[in-house]
């Protein structure tokens, strides 16, 4: 009757309206839940962007490094190398001691850098990347990967592989770390140094103390061949 057509009436009313505030409600949130995002966003570059404390007296003068370096975002890629470069040359690096090859992408520097690993002829690995976000899953797909990939390098090699592939929203974003006032590469090329000396000092540099770190230098019949490596206590050991 009338009364039940009436009580209808009311109740899709009142769905109406509860759908809405639930509507806001649910969009609230998820403003709400990017302003956030956004915010920590913010404060993580914030942090990130001073350099790293790196030892004042590094001496890499016969550590030797592989930098290996992609080639896709070429002029992006070649500008951190040259960064690197400079910190290597600042760091007593002889140019002699440094190999360089490149490979297309970014996808292809943890095969790359396992193999030049495996080669034994050098210290440590700079692989230099970078990519930049687009409109698909892509940029995530291939900087997980490469980062794990890289990771996995050193681990299975014991050959330390610093990642210097930049990860940027932007073209932008590329261009103001791998150039002007902050280069990243150079901070890559002082942690290979340091990551090599620590190497060598673990690794049969020096007399096998407690968990390979000794204070003692080789003895005599040891290979003389690779860096000359200081006292671990120098390398946070």
């Amino acid at each position: 009757g009338p009364s039940d057509r009436m009580l209808n009436r009311v109740l899709l009313v009142l769905a109406a309206v509860v759908d809405v505030t639930l509507g806001y409600t649910a969009a609230s949130h998820r403003v709400g839940g990017l302003k956030a995002r956004s915010a920590f966003t913010r404060r993580m570059q914030m942090v990130g962007e001073g350099a790293a404390a790196y030892l004042g007296d590094l001496d890499g003068s016969k550590v030797k490094v592989g930098i290996i370096k992609a080639r896709w975002n070429a002029e992006i890629c070649d500008s951190l190398v040259k960064g690197c470069r400079s910190a290597l040359t600042e760091l007593k690096v002889e140019d002699a001691n440094i190999f360089e090859t490149s490979v297309p992408g970014s996808f292809e520097l943890p095969l790359a850098s396992r193999l030049l690993a495996l080669s034994g002829q050098v210290d440590v690995i700079v692989a230099v990347g970078c990519l930049i976000d687009g409109e698909t899953t892509h940029f995530d797909v291939i900087s997980n990967a490469v980062a794990k990939g890289l990771m996995d390098v050193s681990l299975s090699t014991a050959t330390p592989v610093v990642f210097g592939v930049l990860t940027c929203n932007t073209i932008d974003q590329a261009i103001a770390r791998s150039s002007g006032g902050h280069n990243h590469g150079e901070d890559w090329g002082k942690t290979a140094v340091e990551m090599a000396i620590l190497r060598g000092s673990a690794l049969g540099k020096f007399k096998q103390g407690t968990m390979g770190f000794s204070t003692e230098p080789a003895s005599a019949g040891s290979s003389g061949s690779g860096p000359a490596f200081p006292s671990p206590d120098r390398v946070g050991f």
